[in-house]
């Protein structure tokens, strides 16, 4: 597997549209086992991203949907910085499948 975990800083003020705009975008992703947005109680204007992925191939492919593209062109503007980004090798735990 393959996992991926940061945390993103919105625009002040633009958290929770930041958020609608990812979840909007992120419905349908194939190779995706799991996608939690959450909000940081310490930053009124930063999330966290966790997501795991069966390879890091579709966790790239992702990147080429038309969904996520149009999230992406939708929320950058809403963007104001990308705070630390940590690559993971999810093992299992719950709600999360077990590799194949």
């Amino acid at each position: 597997m393959y996992g991926l975990i940061g945390k993103m800083k919105a625009v002040a003020g633009q958290r929770d549209s930041l958020i609608r705009v990812l979840l909007d975008g992120t419905g349908s992703m194939p190779g995706c086992l799991s996608y939690i947005i959450a909000t940081d109680p310490a930053d009124a204007d930063a999330i966290w991203i966790t997501e795991v992925w069966d390879s890091k191939e579709s966790h790239s492919a992702s990147l080429q949907l038309p969904a996520v593209r149009q999230a992406i062109a939708k929320g950058r503007p809403l963007i104001a910085n990308f705070g630390a980004q940590t690559v993971t090798e999810p093992v299992g735990g719950f709600g999360l499948a077990k590799a194949r």
